[in-house]
């Protein structure tokens, strides 16, 4: 799934935007996205529009409430971290790209700690965008283990969804320097991965009539 088409999958329906409108929607996405890191909850919708070069008005035309804002930014940061995959395997072998995502999951979490306080703001809403969110990148995380189990370079057995949930645990720490400490858990991570990996061209489990993920 290229991005275009994953940013359709994880963001709201809505009819095509003319150019202009959308070149301001993408400067209001990148300029909440700096106000959040920035100034977590005590980024304003005027900030961010003076940030993005539009009016207030024009804000409101494309995000009725700070709380969409907030979530559109989210589901963005999450499209493209999820489109990643594809050209991760195009440009290295299986296991170090899945690698290089796991790294790439560790930054996304600290650019979520980075924006956790605007992020609350939506927590307490009916909004799917958390579930949608981790369902997107349990699926890409079950492109790179399947194209690693093909290689027989990565184990069997294991799925994205049982995966995120590891690295929910890693980078859910709160302790100072908790960064470091995620990355070098994850690379700890990435060596179990390959442990007991098939050689390429034996049957896994899976292909030999074994449990699928």
């Amino acid at each position: 799934m290229n991005l275009v088409h994953l940013k359709e999958a994880l963001l709201p329906s809505s009819r095509p935007l003319r150019a202009d409108a959308r070149g301001n929607r993408e400067a209001l996405l990148a300029a909440a996205r700096e106000a959040f890191l920035d100034d977590g909850s005590d980024a304003h919708v005027k900030e961010i529009a003076r940030r993005a070069g539009v009016a207030v008005g024009t804000l409101y035309r494309h995000f009725e409430t700070r709380e969409a804002l907030v979530e559109a930014v989210y589901r963005q940061e999450v499209a493209e971290l999820c489109a990643a995959p594809a050209g991760l395997l195009t440009r290295h072998a299986p296991d170090e790209a899945l690698r290089r995502f796991l790294l790439l999951l560790v930054e996304h979490s600290a650019v979520g700690k980075g924006m956790g306080e605007a992020l609350e703001s939506i927590m307490a809403t009916d909004s799917p965008v958390f579930d949608d969110s981790r369902a997107a990148m349990a699926r890409a995380l079950d492109e790179l283990l399947d194209a690693g189990v093909a290689a027989g370079t990565v184990r069997d057995k294991i799925d994205g969804k049982t995966l995120l949930r590891a690295l929910g645990g890693i980078c859910g720490m709160r302790t100072q320097g908790w960064e470091d400490d995620a990355v070098r858990i994850t690379a700890l991570l990435h060596d179990g991965l390959r442990y007991g990996a098939s050689s390429p061209g034996r049957p896994s489990d899976r292909s030999s009539g074994g449990p699928a993920r």
